[in-house]
């Protein structure tokens, strides 16, 4: 299975790098490609001083482009998105087949008082659910938001249904390189599934003169909790290929799952 993850600052409205790359993916044989947040959609601080008719506006406009290079070029894109739904606005995740388009609304947000982005989007706060999980072939993805990766009530449908790889599309800034790097390889070892995060780059620079630096790092995690790629703070594009067999081996091998089955 080949997939990409691209590396990308924010796009606003424009297509044409979004173009090129995927032009670029789909010679290489690449099934499934991952964006990272807030790259189709302008930062977070920026969309809460935003006009809801220009999110609306954004949003349809990323909508029929994604639906558009997803079928010309036969490619399972997976895409974090600012949705609108009447008055409200959602941070969703979305996932554009050929033939389809798959919805994941993000269960936890962050709630911090310089980053809440609870109070901002209208997402439910209810029981939390599987993530979206589908298949290419035999191949079983999970999508994850980044910040949903520290709770570990997220993982048991991922146990549970025997997800080859989930994908993590984030946004991470603040000098929290080697933290995000021991969460995803700790999660990757104890679920036995390779993780592939796409982490923005780019700057959001407040009024006040506080930066925002987005240090992009997108990296694949192998079953066995190993660095397998990684990318530096530049605008690139990760193809990598997954091994469902890989996937087997390092459950036969650490075995995390058996001692749960035989308890009453």
């Amino acid at each position: 299975m080949r997939v990409a993850a691209l590396q990308l600052s924010a796009q606003g409205l424009s297509s044409t790098k979004l173009y090129n790359y995927i032009r670029i993916a789909q010679k290489k044989g690449v099934q499934v490609l991952l964006l990272g947040e807030y790259t189709l959609n302008t930062f977070f601080k920026e969309l809460e001083t935003m006009p809801l008719a220009m999110i609306k506006e954004q949003a349809i406009h990323q909508m029929k482009v994604l639906k558009e290079l997803s079928t010309t070029y036969n490619m399972v894109i997976v895409a974090p998105l600012v949705t609108t739904r009447g008055q409200k606005i959602y941070k969703s995740i979305v996932k554009f087949a050929p033939h389809s388009t798959g919805y994941y609304e993000q269960q936890i947000l962050i709630g911090y008082a310089h980053w809440n982005e609870k109070r901002f989007f209208a997402n439910d706060a209810k029981e939390l659910k599987s993530p979206h999980i589908f298949k290419v072939g035999s191949f079983k993805f999970a999508i994850m938001a980044g910040y949903e990766l520290h709770f570990d009530e997220m993982f048991a449908s991922v146990r549970q249904k025997n997800v080859d790889a989930i994908l993590v599309p984030s946004v991470s800034t603040f000098e929290s390189y080697e933290r995000w790097k021991s969460l995803i390889l700790m999660r990757a070892f104890t679920n036995n599934c390779y993780i592939l995060r796409a982490n923005r780059i780019g700057e959001f620079v407040e009024e006040n003169g506080h930066s925002w630096k987005f240090y992009g790092d997108s990296l694949l995690a192998s079953p066995n909790g190993e660095l397998l790629e990684h990318l530096g703070n530049k605008e690139e594009l990760m193809i990598a290929d997954l091994s469902h067999t890989e996937v087997v081996n390092a459950r036969k091998m650490w075995g995390f799952r058996e001692p749960l089955k035989r308890r009453d």
